[in-house]
C-alpha cells in the first residue's frame, strides 16, 4: 500500500505589526524594571548610567542592522545558529547550540520569570523581602502556562504578544509622564553634578552593559523565526529599525523619570524599581505599577518563548539536537517537542538561579557568540560579494559592533577576574567535546529512534521541512 505523506511547514503568519510586537514586545520585559538600580550602582553616577543606556541602544540597533542583512542573505529560522553553521561549520555551531539549549535560553526564560514574579507578589509583602520558594513557585507556574500556549497555537501566541506590548507601552508612558510632570515642577536635584563619582574602571563598565543590554535583549528574536515571517526581505529591516527605536527613546525617558523621582540611593536599594517609583508618585495606586511590571514581564517571556523554541527546532532539523525535537504538531503546526524540551531546562535552571547572576552570565555568554556571528557576516562580505543581498549595510558596522562584542566578554575577566566566568567558558568549549561522540560518531542510534518513535506518536508529531 502507497502512503502518502503531506509535508509539513511551519506557516508564515508573522506580519509587520506582529514583527515589531516579537522584537519590542520581548525587549520591554523584566529588564527596564529590574535593571536601573544594578546599572546605576555598577557605573556610579545618574549621567553615567543614561549615557550607558544610551550607548546599549545605539550598539542594539547597529547589531540589529548586521543580523537584517544576515537575515535577508541567509532566509532561515535560527538566528546565531544558522548563521554560525553556514559560515563557521558544524563544530562552532554546535558549541552554540549546546550554551544556548542548555543554559543561555533557559536561562532567559528563568531570569525574566524570575522578575515577573517578584513583581506579582510584591504588594503583598510592602516591607520586605518575598520569601524565595514563593516567587520561585510563581516563576515555574508563568513559565508552564506559556509553554501551553505556544504549543497550542502560533497565531494566538502572537496575539498575546501584541496585546501585552501594548499594555507594556502604556505602562511605560505613565511612567514617562509621571517623570516629565515632576520636572516641570522644578525636581532636577537629581541631575546635578550627574556624573559625579562615576566609576570607571573596566569590569564596572562591563557590568553595567550586562544588566543594561539585558533590558535590550531580544533585539534579535524576529531573526530565530526568519521561516514564519511574511515577506522578510522587506519586513525584517523595518520591524528592526521601528521597534528598536522605540524601545530606546523609552528606556532613555523611563529612566530620566526614575531619576527625578528617586534619588540615586533610593533607587539603588530598590527590589522593585516601578512599585518605588508608583508608591512615590501615584500614592495608593502604586500598585498599578507592580501589576503593569508583572504584565510587561509576561509579554517578553512570551516572546522568548516563541523564539527560544525555534532555535532547539532548527537545529534539531540539521542534525544538532535529538530528530523528536525537529518534528511540529500534526494539527497545530507548532514545534511542540522544541517547546516542551525548553520548559524543563528552563524550570532546571530556575531552581539554583538568582536574577543578578542569572543576568550576569547570560549575556556574557550571549555577547561571545553574538561575536562569532558577526565575524561571519564579514566573511561573507569579503568571501562571497556576489551572494544576493535585499539590504545591505557598510563594512564598518560589524567591524565595529564585533569590537564592542569582544570587550564585553573580556572586561569582566580582565579587571576583576571571577571564578564564575571560567565556569561558563569551559561549558562553552565542553560543546566542541560533546561534538565527537554524539554528532559525529553518533552514538546510541538504537535508543534514541525507539525514544523517537514513541515520543512521536505520543505527542502526535512529524518532521518540518524547512519554510524558505
Amino acid at each position: 500500500m502507497d502512503v502518502q505523506t503531506e509535508k509539513l511547514n511551519l506557516k508564515r503568519e508573522v506580519g509587520l505589526v506582529g514583527a515589531v510586537s516579537l522584537i519590542a514586545g520581548t525587549m520591554i520585559g523584566s529588564g527596564i524594571f529590574m535593571s536601573p538600580q544594578t546599572v546605576l550602582s555598577s557605573i556610579g553616577s545618574p549621567g553615567a548610567s543614561l549615557l550607558v543606556w544610551a550607548c546599549c541602544g545605539a550598539l542594539v540597533i547597529l547589531a540589529s542592522f548586521c543580523y537584517a542583512e544576515l537575515g535577508t542573505v541567509i532566509r532561515e529560522s535560527g538566528g546565531e545558529y544558522i548563521y554560525i553553521l553556514r559560515t563557521a561549520g558544524p563544530v562552532v555551531a554546535f558549541m552554540l547550540i549546546f550554551s544556548s539549549v542548555l543554559f543561555v535560553r533557559p536561562a532567559g526564560v528563568a531570569g525574566i520569570s524570575l522578575s515577573f514574579a517578584q513583581y506579582v507578589v510584591a504588594p503583598f509583602y510592602p516591607d520586605c523581602a518575598a520569601p524565595a520558594l514563593l516567587v520561585k513557585c510563581v516563576a515555574a507556574v508563568s513559565i508552564v502556562v506559556l509553554a501551553a500556549v505556544n504549543c497550542l497555537n502560533v497565531r494566538f501566541a502572537m496575539s498575546i504578544q501584541v496585546f501585552f506590548m501594548v499594555v507594556k507601552v502604556l505602562a511605560l508612558a505613565v511612567i514617562i509622564v509621571g517623570g516629565l510632570v515632576m520636572l516641570v515642577r522644578g525636581h532636577t536635584e537629581n541631575f546635578q553634578d550627574s556624573f559625579e563619582n562615576t566609576n570607571l574602571a573596566i569590569s564596572p563598565i562591563g557590568i553595567a552593559f550586562y544588566q543594561g543590554l539585558w533590558s535590550y535583549d531580544g533585539w534579535n528574536n524576529l531573526n530565530y523565526v526568519t521561516e514564519e515571517l511574511k515577506r522578510p526581505e522587506v519586513n525584517l529591516p523595518r520591524a528592526v529599525v521601528i521597534a528598536i527605536s522605540l524601545v530606546t527613546g523609552l528606556y532613555l525617558l523611563v529612566n530620566v523619570s526614575y531619576l527625578t523621582v528617586m534619588t540615586p540611593m533610593e533607587l539603588m536599594s530598590s527590589n522593585a524599581v516601578a512599585v518605588t517609583w508608583g508608591n512615590k508618585v501615584l500614592g495608593s495606586w502604586g500598585w498599578i505599577m507592580s501589576v503593569a511590571a508583572a504584565l510587561s514581564a509576561f509579554g517578553s517571556l512570551n516572546g522568548t518563548f516563541f523564539s527560544g523554541g525555534r532555535v532547539c527546532f532548527v537545529a534539531a532539523r540539521e542534525g544538532h539536537m535529538p530528530a523528536i525535537l525537529a518534528m511540529a504538531h500534526i494539527h497545530r503546526l507548532t514545534p511542540s517537542p522544541a517547546l516542551i524540551f525548553t520548559t524543563i531546562v528552563s524550570l532546571l535552571v530556575l531552581i539554583p538561579g538568582d536574577f543578578q547572576s542569572i543576568v550576569n552570565y547570560f549575556s556574557f555568554t550571549a555577547w561571545f557568540f553574538y561575536g562569532i556571528t558577526l565575524s561571519g557576516l564579514l566573511y561573507l562580505k569579503i568571501k562571497k560579494p556576489e551572494l544576493h543581498r535585499p539590504y545591505k549595510v557598510p563594512i564598518i558596522l560589524p567591524i565595529l559592533v564585533l569590537i564592542v562584542a569582544v570587550f564585553l566578554v573580556l572586561a569582566p575577566i580582565i579587571d576583576n577576574p571571577q571564578i564564575e566566568y571560567l565556569y561558563v567558558t569551559l561549558f562553552i568549549a565542553s560543546g566542541a567535546i560533546a561534538y565527537v561522540p554524539f554528532i559525529h560518531y553518533q552514538l546510541c542510534p538504537g535508543l534514541l529512534t525507539k525514544l523517537t518513535v514513541f515520543l512521536q506518536l505520543f505527542l502526535e508529531v512529524a518532521p518540518a521541512e524547512k519554510n524558505l
